[in-house]
């Protein structure tokens, strides 16, 4: 097979085409009150061998191609994801992603099996495949709701650790490996990968954050493109020692997201930028591998049938047994227990067992494409109406402070970037009640687009941008020291 400069040109044209219309989509979703995945899937069939006519049919490209996709969203994910908002609802959100995973796929096996005459291995595949979250539908659904930190901490972490268990439970039981060495030994290796996996991620995102803070890069469009480099390290070393590639991507992300590193705020909006591109390209092309003719009336059947069984049974079911290890209020439980959003995750992992000829894995992957869609119109667009009914919103408030960091190398110091928000408590402090560590100064403020070189006794407003200069050293006490002022006012930490 060739691919000439001609190619190349038709390439270019129908892939720029399709993302210029995959993020015009987003507008129109919004307004529409549905689902932007809905659309790109819809584009994908519309551009499939029943549309326009493009053939694509090759589920093993499909599947690496979807693992990278993955990849790239569970790295934004956890570069955007404030570890402080997300620790308090850890041990909810793995408790959802381990214990209420299992229950899941025991509860959509048993149905499976049972009440729609799928054999066990189907029956088990179709239970392990739609039971995770999916890590974009969240990160971009929830994140427009006005909802506690807690509530959203502990779907966000459920989404972003649910992918590692049930990607290796679906390869394990498509490649026959369950069946040969038993459930035990598979459920060791599971953890066995999981463990290795995070491992990875820790050893990646510490030790990629000690270099990003040293390294003094010409350019501040790097910063974005290292970073993410690092996060894809993190996924191919784990893979490399056949552990969780997911896994070790989501923790090495989190980790570098919530270090103090050079120009942060644009690190995250790249990630977000490359991530969107992931998730169009994903759902277009999973929309290309769908044939609409292979739809029957039977595949509808089940689908509807498996979606409400998965809906209304197995995730409720599921977070009342998860939240035994961290009780929560029953309209919160109510809310997660509705919040469950699937996407492309799913589907992605019904490639798995088409891409290794498991016996009716192309019906098990129409099955599964139809069951998103119903989930994603059931419960996407009426999220928010479930939230006010559930009372779980809160008002929406900005962060009180936000801060960026650039390295002045010649001088061994960094100079931080600090906006005040509207409700952060710097508002009326003066310059000198600061009380900065030692050598830190403000050395400008910019009000209303003027620079002003501060004096100890000028009061800072709302809207201010602040340039603080500090010695390497002091970087760290310094952030901690104006996001205390900014959290409690000028008589945070006093005696400190």
């Amino acid at each position: 097979m060739t691919f000439d400069v001609h190619q190349l040109d038709v390439f270019l044209l129908v892939g720029a085409g399709v993302t210029l219309l995959g993020i015009l989509a987003v507008r129109v979703s919004t307004r529409a009150g549905l689902p932007s995945l809905l659309l790109y899937l819809l584009m994908g069939v519309a551009l499939g061998e029943n549309g326009i006519g493009i053939r694509f049919e090759n589920a093993e490209v499909a599947h690496a191609l979807g693992f990278a996709a993955l990849g790239l969203i569970l790295a934004e994910g956890g570069l955007t994801t404030n570890w402080s908002e997300v620790k308090p609802s850890m041990r909810l959100g793995v408790s959802l992603a381990t214990i209420g995973v299992t229950v899941s796929i025991a509860v959509v096996a048993v149905v499976a099996h049972f009440a729609l005459g799928l054999s066990w291995q189907l029956s088990v595949l179709l239970g392990a495949i739609t039971s995770p979250t999916d890590a974009a539908a969240v990160f971009s659904v929830l994140r427009g709701l006005p909802l506690p930190a807690r509530l959203a901490g502990s779907l966000e972490a459920e989404s972003g650790l649910n992918d590692a268990p049930t990607v290796v439970l679906v390869t394990l039981i498509s490649t026959g490996a369950v069946a040969d060495h038993g459930v035990v030994l598979t459920g060791l290796v599971i953890v066995f990968e999981l463990a290795t996996g995070v491992v990875t991620g820790l050893v990646v995102g510490f030790g990629g954050a000690w270099l990003m803070r040293r390294a003094a890069l010409p350019s501040s469009g790097l910063y974005p493109l290292a970073v993410l480099c690092l996060a894809l390290l993190a996924y191919s070393a784990a893979a490399g020692e056949h552990a969780s590639g997911f896994a070790a991507i989501y923790v090495a992300a989190l980790v570098l997201g919530n270090s103090e590193l050079p120009h942060r705020i644009a690190t995250r909006s790249f990630a977000e930028g490359v991530a969107w591109l992931a998730q169009i390209g994903l759902f277009v092309m999973l929309g290309l591998l769908l044939s609409p003719s292979r739809i029957t009336w039977s595949v509808v059947g089940i689908a509807v049938v498996g979606s409400l069984v998965l809906t209304f049974l197995a995730r409720p079911v599921s977070v009342l047994v998860s939240a035994v290890v961290d009780p929560v209020p029953r309209n919160e439980l109510a809310f997660v227990s509705w919040a469950g959003l699937r996407g492309a995750v799913p589907i992605v992992l019904a490639t798995i067992p088409f891409a290794e000829e498991v016996t009716d894995a192309e019906r098990l992957f129409d099955i599964v494409f139809v069951m998103m869609v119903i989930s994603t119109l059931l419960t996407g667009p009426t999220l928010p109406w479930v939230a006010q009914r559930l009372k779980v919103t809160r008002q929406l408030e900005p962060r009180s402070l936000d801060l960026e960091v650039a390295p002045l190398e010649r001088v061994a110091a960094d100079m931080l970037q600090v906006t005040i928000s509207p409700v952060s408590r710097l508002h009326g402090v003066e310059v000198g009640e600061l009380r900065l560590p030692e050598g830190s100064l403000v050395s400008m403020v910019v009000r209303d687009g003027r620079a002003i070189v501060p004096e100890r006794r000028m009061v800072l407003r709302r809207g201010d941008d602040l340039l603080v200069v500090t010695p390497r050293g002091q970087r760290e006490p310094t952030v901690s020291r104006l996001r205390t002022v900014s959290e409690h006012g000028r008589l945070g930490r006093w005696l400190d």
